[in-house]
């Protein structure tokens, strides 16, 4: 059954090492099957690998590990052309739709060219929860800062926009992510802006943030918001305590 209201689960994470495979997915993943609804047989996720280049020997390695976690999972390429016919049914047939990190100012060119921006969200809105890592949590965003113009980070601030939010990714790991997004929010450059350390992720219904979760202990979610109450606007940051998901 599709989630009882349109749902995003944007993160910073999703895979960890493996045991018998290199790659096994995390809790975050399984935390949006559970978010779907889906029970009685396998999990459908889609996977779409756009803004890391639909690279096939990643597409194998999350099969593999998808296999691992008892789901199953179709990736749908966009090169070097699109790898099914029915692209609308693949999408809208999914519980899970989980977009890879990389390039999302790729990510956003390829989609658009292809006509995938009206489609997700028609899925979206029935019920099929969209999620993802990075790149993969910009992209349901208005935008946030991106490595897909070099290694100094820039803005992209035409997403999809299906919530009306700035996004911030890595917000612990990568030095220039926080100051950026703090600048952004300051100046008007992005709205109201959701951060995620690595490990989390922002569990949104309809429009609403109503859950941080993580499956690492010190990760946590974060709101930056602008205040322009003084002489100088500036960003005000408020730390989110986030929901430490079980192991799978």
């Amino acid at each position: 059954m599709p989630a009882d209201t349109p749902t995003v689960l944007a993160t910073s994470g999703g895979l960890r090492p493996g045991r018998r495979t290199r790659l096994e997915l995390s809790g975050l993943v399984h935390h949006a099957v559970e978010l779907s609804g889906c029970e009685g047989r396998s999990p459908r996720v889609v996977h779409l690998g756009t803004a890391g280049g639909d690279q096939r020997w990643f597409a194998a390695e999350l099969s593999e590990a998808a296999r691992v976690a008892g789901m199953a999972m179709e990736h749908l390429a966009l090169l070097p052309m699109p790898s099914h016919d029915d692209v609308r049914g693949l999408l809208l047939g999914a519980d899970v739709v989980w977009v890879g990190g990389g390039s999302v100012a790729g990510l956003l060119a390829l989609w658009r060219l292809h006509g995938l921006a009206p489609v997700l969200e028609e899925a979206w809105r029935a019920g099929v929860v969209l999620a993802g890592v990075s790149a993969g949590s910009l992209c349901w965003h208005v935008g946030g800062p991106t490595d897909s113009f070099g290694p100094d980070l820039r803005l992209v601030t035409d997403a999809l926009a299906l919530l009306p939010y700035g996004n911030g990714v890595h917000y612990d790991s990568e030095e220039q992510r926080r100051p950026l997004v703090q600048r952004a929010v300051a100046a008007g450059d992005l709205p109201l802006t959701h951060c995620t350390d690595d490990g989390a992720g922002l569990v949104y219904r309809g429009t609403q943030l109503v859950e941080v979760v993580t499956d690492r202990p010190s990760a946590r979610g974060y709101r930056v918001e602008r205040d322009a109450t003084g002489a100088s606007p500036r960003a005000v940051e408020t730390v989110l305590d986030a929901r430490l998901l079980p192991q799978p």
